[in-house]
């Protein structure tokens, strides 16, 4: 998939990004990041103890409005970085212990990502690949990553046409999502483990329950068992933190309540759920949100 014509993402936007123009995902053909450490704060088979070595990659092409890294999503935070750079930076992460090399939001530059992932394989990169992503993403680029990705780790944010397009202008994003998240199941399989309980192949598809949107997330996670039963782990999340920037959008202009995601946990029980992680505690707060801060990029 060049970038000459980009047609990357499924928005199509088709501008050449190799000539220095930004497409719907706010970035031109150069990768740039804002952030690569150990991060503590996924889910605890990924994480561990070490960290999960995350490597958080700047642009979007989804752009939710309550996007808690909307920092860097926007494009104007991070370090442009060379190919050869990003191999080496799976290197030090590996080096500093990372369980894993964790791939947020970079779809926007899938053709030098694969280019990284094979460069760093070739000089020692031993440990699982998690490829972090809001979902919407075409089944062509998945494919791309066939034999490369250890570990999918999509959103399935919505249902509903009428919620992922006011919150993502997208209100196709279930029916591409979904398609995606198949290609991925198929891709991994069943999840494996290693002695340490630390997820080595699979799928996690999270999910996080809006305010307000509790009936569409029931929906998202009868269809996620329903359709693919204990072949991947849901991770039910109550991490929305209402920024600033929401105002605009004064109906989720708040946290989800107590009643709210208990109603969601106890959904996912009595359908029988039993591959799943759940948040406890103070989850929704904007220290849990890392500072893109150049740091080991």
């Amino acid at each position: 998939m060049a970038m000459d014509r980009c047609h990357l993402c499924p928005r199509d936007c088709g501008v050449d990004r190799t000539a220095g123009q930004r497409g719907r995902c706010g970035m031109t053909d150069q990768v740039m990041a804002a952030r690569a450490a150990l991060h503590m704060w996924e889910e605890p088979c990924i994480s561990g103890e070490e960290g999960s070595g995350t490597v958080f990659f700047s642009g979007c092409s989804l752009g939710c409005v309550f996007c808690q890294n909307h920092e860097i999503a926007l494009g104007d935070t991070g370090k442009e970085i060379t190919v050869e750079r990003l191999a080496e930076i799976y290197l030090e992460l590996q080096a500093k212990g990372a369980n894993n090399i964790n791939l947020v939001t970079a779809g926007h530059f899938l053709p030098q990502v694969i280019r990284s992932l094979r460069l760093a394989k070739e000089q020692g990169l031993q440990i699982p690949i998690v490829y972090n992503t809001g979902g919407y993403e075409k089944v062509e680029a998945i494919r791309m990553l066939d034999g490369l990705v250890d570990i999918y780790l999509p959103d399935l944010k919505y249902v509903s046409a009428e919620l992922s397009g006011r919150y993502s202008g997208a209100p196709d994003y279930f029916a591409v999502a979904s398609k995606a998240l198949a290609e991925m199941v198929r891709q991994t399989g069943p999840a494996v483990f290693d002695e340490r309980d630390m997820l080595v192949r699979g799928t996690v598809v999270r999910h996080l329950l809006l305010p307000g949107c509790l009936e569409d997330s029931k929906m998202v996670i009868r269809y996620l068992y329903e359709t693919y039963g204990d072949q991947i782990y849901i991770s039910i999340m109550n991490q929305y933190t209402p920024l600033a920037h929401v105002k605009k959008w004064p109906e989720i202009d708040r946290r989800v309540t107590e009643e709210e995601y208990d109603a969601l946990v106890d959904y996912a029980i009595d359908l029988g759920v039993e591959n799943g992680f759940i948040q406890e505690g103070e989850t929704a707060e904007e220290s849990f949100i890392p500072a893109f801060d150049i740091e080991g990029v």
